[in-house]
């Protein structure tokens, strides 16, 4: 079958699936499966105070980062508040940054304003580079992930298709929702702070300070829980529809929270990705656009 496209949000026009979602989910989990990611877009960061600035400005430790170790990375707002989210790697030469669609412009914009004097350039190079999920067991981001050139693109897909079979968003998001990865711009909302998504010590290194928004993040962790967390759902699979991104989750008919990424599982059946308040029972019967779901703790 040929490849059925996603029609509306940020992945519009990436492959969905080729037909087989329950064959594309079980080569992703064997490893024996890549995707075309090339509809997200880079950012090149280069000179020789790169890690040593983007260890200032982010979340994660970076000054001594090994070339060719990806990492998960936020920036946030005084307040402690995700603005960008962000996966990159260096090549000791140059720090790449896969950022989600449509996202890069914001990112380079406030990069470009937190230079001051040192030296450093940053580039969106998304037309000269591109991002593909390559073969292999999946780790804790979401990768392998392979940057390619666009002028080897074709060939480098040619080469992972000749040991693995090509999966779309279908695969990857079942896979994710799964595995309690909260994505920007679908579990993420403007008040969003990395301690009720699960993200310390994955996208916050914990024995780090003096970025901006630390001060939030520590507090939280170190004296009381954030209003809100992130579970997963189990809903109803009798239903044929889905609810969107970011419709209401509700105990009672009162809103406690909203959805992100919704998945059919070839396992777990329909599942989502939900952000509710904190003292929702874990027992609650909740309902999603009248569908019954339950909650999974992650």
């Amino acid at each position: 079958m040929s490849a059925v496209l996603v029609e509306d949000g940020p992945d519009k026009g990436a492959v969905w699936h080729f037909g087989e979602p329950t064959k594309e989910q079980r080569a992703l989990e064997a490893g024996l499966a890549w995707a075309d990611l090339s509809h997200h877009e880079i950012i090149s960061v280069s000179g020789e105070d790169r890690l040593t600035w983007l260890h200032s400005l982010t979340t994660q430790h970076l000054e001594k980062l090994a070339p060719g170790i990806w990492q998960h990375v936020l920036i946030l707002d005084p307040q402690g508040h995700i603005e960008h989210q962000f996966y990159l790697v260096d090549d000791s030469t140059t720090t790449w940054l896969m950022v989600d669609p449509g996202r890069a412009a914001a990112l380079l914009q406030h990069l470009e304003k937190m230079k001051f004097m040192l030296r450093v350039e940053v580039k969106d190079v998304s037309n000269e580079y591109a991002i593909l999920r390559a073969p292999g067991l999946t780790d804790d981001m979401g990768g392998p992930y392979a940057l390619v050139p666009r002028g080897e693109l074709e060939e480098m897909k040619k080469t992972f298709s000749a040991t693995a079979m090509q999966v779309g968003t279908w695969a990857l998001d079942a896979q994710r929702v799964a595995a309690g990865r909260p994505r920007i711009g679908f579990e993420m909302d403007h008040k969003s702070i990395p301690n009720e998504l699960g993200l310390l010590n994955r996208a916050v290194h914990m024995n780090k300070g003096c970025y901006r928004g630390q001060e939030t993040v520590a507090k939280i962790a170190n004296l009381g829980n954030p209003p809100r967390r992130l579970v997963m759902l189990h809903l109803d699979g009798s239903v044929v529809t889905i609810p969107p991104a970011g419709a209401d989750v509700e105990n009672n008919g009162v809103k406690v929270g909203y959805i992100g990424t919704v998945a059919r599982h070839h396992e777990l059946g329909t599942i989502a990705l939900a952000v509710v308040k904190r003292n929702t029972p874990m027992d609650a019967l909740l309902t999603v656009e009248q569908i019954p779901a339950t909650q999974e703790a992650i």
